[in-house]
């Protein structure tokens, strides 16, 4: 028999154990009838507040964002909503400004950082936003790039700076002007892009060459939303872009003078792009064709080599991804690396033993990812791949998690600070967003992962793991295709205006030959040209491309390329903010991502299913369509694809346009009456008058007919008349006859005395390419809407559009006629 201080003690230790059950509970587990306990009535609960367990549940999924480290993740994406919105203002805020709204928003961040509530998390973030403005301002102050500011031919006398073949054999070169002549430019841009064509042997980097050139300033927007070509070249300091017109001529160099002017770092970076080109030119000989320009596309990113038709192909197929030098190619060859060398170090079992490898492996593989960075040619696709892998292997050196949306904020900042500009392209659009989608998908399949081993007890049997094994590589593929197909459709739609449709099946074709074959044997051959033993190796490189060629061309017969028309105006900014809380949120938060993305695609399927301008002008007026009825018809036989490209892909129109009716020899009056004077005789006035009144009542609805290198003529369905003018001489000509003239000379006038619309070179500089809209019966006048595709903004990247050479100065002034179509258009 037990004391009572024993069954106490006893009694105690059970309440320590947590009142364990006794002999009789484990025996007889189920509970009779004569051992049912009587109960009182359960309490009423009271109903709860929905608004109030929503405002918990909210809260219970921010704090496990928190928890997770997860709002560090945005701090890059506010930083760069400051740069894009100091990019798309329509002037720049005042510099000074902007500073001192920073350091006072910062510093009270800083004062109620640690106070609970809603203020401390609105000063971060305007902090950060006004941070990416401060950004985005610093880089376009430091760039400073002066930009051509109308077409000129000159001869030029400059620096070889960078070098590049293309397809045809003919090189691009890009130059570091020293002097213009005949004529001797008032405003020269300091670098220049200019191709010279004929082959031959290339002027040396570091050379100084001479020739005559033609040159004319980077592009506009071919439609108002569309790309602005002239601000990227604004931040890669090319001012202006032409041709030679025939092979430059290089000079002996002055004595002295290329050291002299020329510091350490200009003289490491022109020998670091030599040593570029050479990788190039050995890849493209040992393989040769287009599987050599690919290979070396992929190693030293120089893509000018591959064919027209192969990239087009590489583009209708979604396999234009593998030619940049991206996450995929950085990857593979670190990785490649890293374990092979881990492989290598195993088979020394001592060694193995006593030393790190997995952290030598990894630091070498940052050694080789690096020299893959500086012969990649600075490209922004490229950057962001070294600095993801870089942090990746850096982390295994610290023995952290590697693949981390962290690891991929922290490139997007060093990306930001240096270059914020480069958030505007598709590049590091397209870029970041495939990155975050697959990071985020593979950490969520992790905790999925995870969850499910939980249920296997034991080692799983052996048919198990092969079948585990197989599918895993199959599905990886088919998922990290799905998913950057479908990531960065958002900003193909955007930038291109077109998806691949067939994408997923050329990856997955292509994609085991870039892991197999391409990759690994490319890695060897670059580890062994330096010897002199890479021929063999480039040799099977160079067929796995072709492969890969193939591969694009049998997707693109499929004709799986579809244009999505251009979106609306604020389509990229939603669909960016639905994409970034589904992928940066691990909470029942992210599915917030989904509406706003939904809300997104059906507000630019609206937009995309408005009917079409009727009239379209391009910024050089040389080039100008109607739409009438479904067609297009244009003042070109053949007209530019680089403009007409953008216009079918944006508005969804016809692939072939009508071309116009040129007038024959024996017309009214023939070219050789028509030739360069600089007056005309009245009775030569008067035919021209009658030619166009004829071919403006008699030809068919649309059709443009036209005099060649003189005048085009067309009539709307609608009534309204059009002459294009290549011939300033006839505009008060024209401004009796017509509606709209346009004029890609300059003219004595800017306004018609007959009301007529005038569009000459001057105005359409200053604005930009067109869109028209004819006035309906509720409308007076001729124009219903006018939009322009430049103006009212006043950026660096713009400020050429107004400099008149022949005053010096530069001039804003539009015509009221067209101020007030477009005042009334916005």
């Amino acid at each position: 028999m037990l004391g009572q201080g024993e069954k106490q003690h006893f009694g105690y230790a059970e309440t320590l154990q947590g009142g364990l059950p006794g002999t009789r509970d484990i025996l007889f587990p189920l509970r009779r009838t004569s051992d049912a306990t009587t109960y009182g009535t359960p309490a009423i609960v009271p109903a709860r507040n929905l608004k109030h367990t929503v405002t918990e549940k909210i809260a219970a999924w921010v704090a496990e964002e928190r928890a997770f480290g997860h709002d560090f993740l945005f701090i890059p994406v506010f930083i760069g909503c400051g740069a894009v919105l100091w990019f798309s203002l329509d002037a720049a805020p005042s510099s000074l400004v902007l500073a001192f709204a920073f350091v006072l928003v910062a510093g009270l961040a800083l004062i109620v950082r640690y106070t609970p509530g809603f203020m401390s998390v609105a000063c971060s973030l305007f902090a950060f936003v006004l941070l990416g403005m401060l950004l985005a301002d610093f880089e376009t102050r430091r760039a400073g790039t002066v930009v051509l500011d109308t077409p000129v031919t000159t001869t030029i006398t400059g620096t070889v700076a960078r070098r590049e073949v293309d397809a045809r054999g003919s090189w691009r070169y890009v130059v570091r002007l020293t002097a213009t002549e005949a004529p001797t430019l008032s405003r020269p841009p300091q670098t220049i892009s200019v191709l010279s064509r004929g082959g031959g042997q290339p002027a040396a980097l570091g050379a100084t060459i001479r020739g005559k050139v033609r040159l004319s300033p980077p592009s506009g927007p071919a439609l108002p939303g569309l790309n602005d070509f002239a601000f990227a070249s604004y931040f890669k300091g090319v001012g202006a872009t032409g041709f030679f017109y025939k092979p430059p001529q290089t000079l002996p160099p002055l004595a002295g003078d290329v050291k002299a002017e020329t510091g350490w770092l200009e003289r490491a970076d022109m020998w670091l792009y030599g040593l570029r080109s050479a990788i190039a030119e050995r890849i493209r000989l040992t393989i040769g064709d287009d599987a050599g320009a690919f290979a070396a596309s992929i190693v030293t990113d120089e893509r000018q080599a591959i064919s027209a038709e192969t990239m087009e192909a590489l583009r209708l197929s979604g396999l234009a991804h593998i030619v940049a030098i991206s996450g995929l190619n950085m990857a593979l060859a670190s990785g490649i690396f890293f374990v092979g060398l881990r492989l290598a170090f195993s088979l020394f079992p001592g060694f193995a033993q006593r030393w790190p490898v997995k952290k030598i492996a990894a630091f070498a593989a940052l050694l080789m990812t690096l020299a893959y960075y500086l012969i990649s040619g600075f490209a922004v696709s490229a950057e962001r791949a070294w600095l993801m892998m870089s942090v990746m292997l850096i982390a295994v050196l610290f023995d952290q998690p590697s693949l981390s949306l962290r690891n991929v904020a922290l490139s997007a900042l060093v990306i930001l600070a240096f270059s914020p500009s480069e958030i505007m392209g598709p590049s590091f659009q397209m870029s970041f967003a495939a990155t975050i989608a697959l990071v985020s998908a593979y950490a969520a399949w992790s905790r999925w992962r995870i969850d499910r081993d939980r249920l296997f007890i034991g080692r799983k049997p052996a048919w198990m793991t092969v079948a585990g094994t197989v599918g895993a590589v199959i599905g990886g593929v088919v998922t990290t295709s799905l998913i950057g197909g479908l990531s960065t459709a958002i900003y193909s739609a955007e930038h291109f205006h077109r998806v691949t449709t067939y994408g997923l099946f050329a990856n997955l074709a292509a994609m085991p030959l870039m892991s197999l074959i391409v990759m690994p044997f490319g890695l060897l051959a670059m580890l062994l040209m330096p010897f002199g033993l890479d021929a063999p190796f480039l040799k099977i490189m160079g067929y796995g491309m072709a492969l890969v060629i193939e591969v694009a061309n049998e997707v693109a017969s499929w004709d799986g390329s579809a244009a999505t028309g251009r979106p609306h105006g604020w389509f990229i900014g939603i669909a960016s903010l639905g994409f970034l809380l589904l992928t940066l949120l691990r909470s029942r938060l992210a599915l917030l991502g989904i509406p706003v993305l939904l809300f997104a695609f059906a507000l630019s399927a609206a937009t995309t299913s408005r009917d079409p301008p009727d009239l379209l002008v391009h910024e050089d007026g040389e080039l100008v369509a109607m739409v009438e009825d479904g067609k297009v018809f244009t003042t070109k036989a053949r007209p530019p694809d680089f403009v007409y490209g953008q216009w079918q892909r944006a508005l969804l129109l016809p692939e072939k346009p009508v071309p116009p009716v040129v007038l024959a020899a024996e017309a009214i009056v023939s070219n050789a009456v028509l030739g360069p004077k600089t007056k005309l005789a009245p009775k030569e006035v008067a035919a021209v008058t009658r030619e166009m009144t004829v071919a403006l009542r008699d030809a068919e609805t649309g059709v443009f007919t036209c005099r060649k290198g003189v005048w085009c003529a067309a009539r709307a369905g609608s009534g309204e008349w059009i002459i294009v003018l290549e011939d300033g001489r006839f505009a008060g000509t024209a401004c009796d006859i017509a509606d709209i003239v346009v004029v890609s000379r300059r003219t004595s006038f800017s306004q018609c005395r007959s009301g007529a619309l005038l569009l000459n070179r001057n105005i359409l500089r200053r604005i930009g390419s067109l869109e028209i809209d004819f006035a309906n019966m509720d409308q007076a006048g001729v124009v219903g809407r006018l939009r322009a595709a430049i103006s009212g903004t006043d950026r660096p990247w713009s400020e050429h559009r107004y400099y008149d050479w022949k005053s010096g100065r530069f001039d804003h002034e539009v015509p009221d006629a067209v101020n007030r179509l477009l005042a009334a258009s916005e």
